[in-house]
């Protein structure tokens, strides 16, 4: 029973959500032979500011990349 958690930054659509766990869900049958019916993926979202990379968080990091 294989298990995925994918962690993101931030929030995704309900759209995109299903496009990761159909994703995921194929990459492990194909490389893996894992039954699509047993594999469980799970997704947490954080905000960016509980993000960090390079020493700051992804909330100020994103602000003075998008200006």
């Amino acid at each position: 029973m294989p298990f995925v958690n994918v962690k993101i930054a931030g929030t995704a659509t309900v759209e995109e959500k299903q496009q990761i766990i159909a994703g995921m869900t194929e990459v492990l049958y194909s490389v893996l032979n894992k039954k699509p019916e047993t594999t469980y993926v799970v997704i947490e979202e954080h905000d960016t500011d509980n993000w960090g990379v390079g020493g700051e968080s992804l909330t100020v990091r994103r602000a003075r990349h998008s200006g």
